[in-house]
């Protein structure tokens, strides 16, 4: 995994989920972040692992947002199981 495909693909992710207020307000709500909290984590690690883990642990999210953007869905899995090679 590298720095950039951590970057692209969580930021993918949140892109997406701005686009959806409801699934945006779930995400933090899930993470505990508030609207300032979140905007300071912004380019964070944290928030990028944070995202791919809520998109792969959530598979017609993961699907839409896959569709929508032109990502492969095994592509961010192949992220999110290297992310959480560990559990």
């Amino acid at each position: 995994m590298t720095d950039t495909e951590l970057a692209e693909i969580s930021d993918a992710c949140l892109t997406w989920l701005a686009g959806d207020v409801a699934e945006l307000e779930r995400f933090m709500s899930l993470a505990g972040y508030s609207p300032q909290t979140l905007r300071q984590a912004l380019g964070t690690t944290g928030l990028a692992q944070g995202l791919i883990d809520h998109f792969g642990r959530n598979e017609p999210l993961l699907l839409a947002m896959c569709a929508n953007t032109g990502l492969d869905v095994n592509r961010v899995m192949r992220l999110w199981n290297r992310l959480n090679a560990h559990a």
